[in-house]
């Protein structure tokens, strides 16, 4: 892979998508959604090539897979903390709260998913991965007509699939 022998390393492609998500994250905050919208897309190929790269280099540790898992939990509350600011100055303080919701509930998707991860237990169901959630939020930014419609689907899917996650863990781990 050509960005592996240039010498760039999948660590410093996996903050420099950060690095984008926290600027398009701005955008978002005072109002050019769509500009936002604009740099997750340009974000995206960034966070599959650090896992490209990593797999080039043969790299066998699992820092770059808790890097990537952590600053995508940065990257999330970039986004939706952009969306809540933007929200809280136009006195929109029920969006604001629809924006928190999906931030919450996006946590919880990773997080059980994780904690489950660390006891073995595999779970990937529900209808909101991180792929979902990244096609609502491009839809909301990207087609303006669409920001408080997805706002809702997401407030609500999130945690639906937060709890769905929770309660197949719960029925799976440690059954005696």
């Amino acid at each position: 892979m050509a960005v592996h022998r240039m010498g760039v390393h999948p660590d410093v492609i996996t903050i420099i998508g950060l690095v984008v998500v926290a600027i398009g994250g701005y955008f978002i905050a005072v109002g050019q959604l769509q500009i936002g919208g604009v740099l997750l897309v340009i974000s995206l190929p960034l966070d599959a090539l650090d896992g490209a790269v990593a797999r080039a280099m043969q790299r066998t540790d699992r820092r770059g897979a808790v890097l990537d898992s952590t600053l995508d939990r940065y990257a999330d509350g970039l986004i939706f903390g952009g969306l809540a600011y933007y929200f809280a100055v136009q006195d929109q303080y029920g969006y604001f709260l629809l924006s928190l919701a999906s931030l919450v509930g996006s946590f919880v998707v990773s997080y059980v998913r994780a904690r489950a991860g660390e006891a073995d237990l595999s779970v990937k169901i529900g209808l909101f991965s991180r792929f979902e959630r990244v096609v609502a939020l491009l839809l909301m930014l990207l087609v303006p007509p669409l920001l408080i419609p997805m706002l809702w689907v997401l407030a609500v899917g999130t945690n639906i699939t937060g709890v769905q996650r929770l309660l197949y863990v719960y029925r799976h781990l440690d059954k005696n």
